[in-house]
């Protein structure tokens, strides 16, 4: 029953195609390990069992057996070629990288163009799909000895891409030091990380700034918490707000007050400082020096406030006479001589509150001189002392101001040779204060308003066409000054020879009527009709010049007669002898032409 089995191994070796591949050599005579009788479809599930991490990939659908559309593997790999053969080939030049599922891009598709052997990541005697694929499988060396040192993981791809292996694409904001846009996030890299282990480096203020602080700082009274004051914005530009951060708020005067004036260095580090916020603590030398001298007390808080020393929190719109605007910032001694505390105090003043018992001497010495009267506050406000703004010319008298006179100060009108203007009516005509500008010399009358108005004296809105004198044409173009050579303006002659008696070419051969001929739109221009005269002009006629029979000159207009001979004496060869009616032959087309 041995003899059976022996039998049909040494026929299967007889058969066999040829001897396997070096790998197989120790399963030769197990023929069963590859094939399976009858089943040739059962094979690859028996190449599988032996080669468990191709099965694995197959299962997972993964690396280059995994992403296979025919997973029979006889496809490829065939036995029986000998001990030698390679049953596994791969064509360098086309084999498409992506199928493994790691495809070559950028920096890793450059080294394949220029030719690059494949063995750079495929060790020797190590199988392809043993080939690492993670960066820190293949570049630990490059971090260990220019990198980061291992600090950072291995994870080189959160920053480092195909592309550059110096360029990073890290995104420091899912870091615990997030940049935010400050100064910092236009900082190079190496200013922080200089040893580039990234890892090291502090992430406080105080690690980095604290020379700043020690050399040009707080020198360390202000302890470590730079991030308390301090944003990444603009170390100067600071975010600590005494206000919430502290007990104490800042108000007024105190609030620009440098941190050293009330945390003094000789005091130790400011943050172990308690300083009372007694006022009398900061402010006594200056009760002493200058103030009232302890004679009020310690609680300053009681009339001053934070806003100035020298503004007090008494409230003086309780008394009979509440302080508004300018009064407001006024000082106490301006009004109350001497203050009301302290060894030059007059005791309780009992003030006038009119306003002229204050302001009478700026009044008299800079002001009306008394000639407005006692009631400042007619016109005047405590916003300001000048303009008067209570006081609306346009509301309160029956006099409008417009234009010009709106700018106009009240003392122009209002003299000081008028007297007192509360008592002084003064004349709305405009001549009344505009006689001595009067350049027509009250020729046009003293109703200046009919040409002047207020917005300006000297370009006056007359309506030239609503005089005798209507302008048309280039006249309408022309300066006032052109034809009205004074003021008086009414001497300004009417005639077109008025004015260009010089401009007549013709020496007055024409009369004075240049109007006649010409007009206004243009002096070069004419159109007098010859046809509409007693004399119509025909034939050569029409081609003569005006002075061909127009001779004679000033200063009587020449009236050339109508009869021929009277321009044509001297062409007549008959000498007289048909008597002077030339026109009885002649025509005017052609003077040798005869009628027939």
């Amino acid at each position: 029953m041995l003899a059976a089995p022996v039998g049909a191994q040494t026929v299967e070796k007889v058969v066999m195609p040829g001897d396997v591949i070096e790998g197989h050599a120790k399963i030769e005579q197990e023929c069963e390990k590859c094939h399976k009788r009858f089943d040739k479809a059962a094979q690859t599930g028996l190449c599988q069992d032996c080669h468990k991490d191709v099965a694995a990939d197959v299962r997972a659908k993964k690396k280059l057996h995994g992403r296979l559309k025919d997973i029979t593997c006889n496809k490829c790999h065939t036995d029986h070629k000998g001990r030698d053969a390679k049953i596994a080939p791969v064509d360098k030049k086309t084999f498409d990288h992506d199928t493994t599922g790691f495809r070559l891009r950028d920096a890793h598709q450059d080294l394949a163009a220029r030719g690059e052997k494949c063995d750079s990541c495929h060790l020797p005697k190590r199988k392809y799909r043993e080939a690492p694929s993670l960066c820190n499988d293949c570049h630990k060396k490059v971090d260990d000895e220019k990198g980061h040192k291992g600090h950072l993981g291995p994870k080189c791809e959160n920053c480092h891409d195909e592309k550059s292996w110096k360029e990073a694409r890290f995104d420091h904001e899912k870091t615990k030091f997030r940049l935010a846009g400050g100064k910092h996030a236009e900082v190079k890299c190496k200013e922080c990380h200089p040893d580039v282990t990234y890892r090291q480096t502090p992430l406080t203020c105080n690690g980095c700034h604290k020379k700043i602080d020690q050399d040009k700082g707080h020198k360390g009274l202000y302890g470590v918490k730079c991030e308390s004051c301090h944003n990444d914005r603009g170390w100067k530009e600071i975010d600590f707000d005494h206000d919430k951060d502290t007990k104490y708020l800042l108000k007024g005067k105190h609030r620009p007050v440098k941190c050293s004036a009330c945390h003094p260095a000789e005091k130790g580090p400011l943050y172990q400082q308690k300083v009372s916020v007694k006022c009398v603590a900061c402010h006594k030398k200056d009760d002493q020096d200058k103030g009232h001298r302890g004679g009020l007390g310690e609680k300053c808080e009681s009339c001053h406030i934070e806003k100035g020393w020298k503004d007090t929190g008494f409230d003086h719109d309780e008394t009979k006479f509440p302080l508004r605007d300018k009064h407001h910032k006024a000082k106490c001694e301006a009004c109350h001589v001497g203050g009301v505390a302290g060894p030059k105090a007059k005791g309780k003043l009992q003030l006038d509150v009119a306003c002229v018992s204050c302001h009478r001497k700026i009044d008299d010495e800079k002001g009306h001189k008394g000639r407005y009267g006692p009631k400042c506050e007619a016109c005047h406000d405590e916003k300001a002392w000048k303009p008067a703004p209570r006081f609306a010319h346009d509301r309160d008298t029956k006099y409008r101001l417009l234009g010009k006179h709106r700018d106009t100060k009240c003392d122009d009108c209002h003299t000081v040779a008028q007297g007192n203007i509360y008592q002084k009516k003064l004349e709305t005509k405009c001549i009344a204060c505009h006689k001595k500008d009067d350049k027509h010399k009250n020729q046009l009358g003293d109703k200046c308003e009919d040409c002047h108005n207020e917005k300006k004296w000297q370009d006056a809105p007359y309506d030239h066409n609503k005089s005798r004198y209507a302008l048309t044409g280039g006249h309408a173009k022309v300066e006032c000054k052109k034809c009205h050579a004074t003021p008086a303006y009414r001497d300004t002659p009417l005639t077109c020879n008025g004015c260009h008696e010089k401009d007549d070419k013709h020496k007055r051969r024409f009369g004075i009527k240049c109007e006649t001929c010409h007009y206004t739109r243009t002096w070069k221009s004419w159109d007098f009709d010859h046809g509409k005269t007693r004399y119509p002009l025909d034939g050569a006629h029409r081609k003569v010049d005006c002075y061909g029979c127009h001779k004679e000159r000033d200063p009587a207009p020449s009236k050339p007669g109508r009869a021929c001979i009277a321009c044509h004496a001297k062409d007549d060869v008959h000498e007289g002898g048909f008597s002077g009616q030339c026109e009885r032959c002649h025509v005017t087309s052609d003077w040798k032409r005869v009628h027939k």
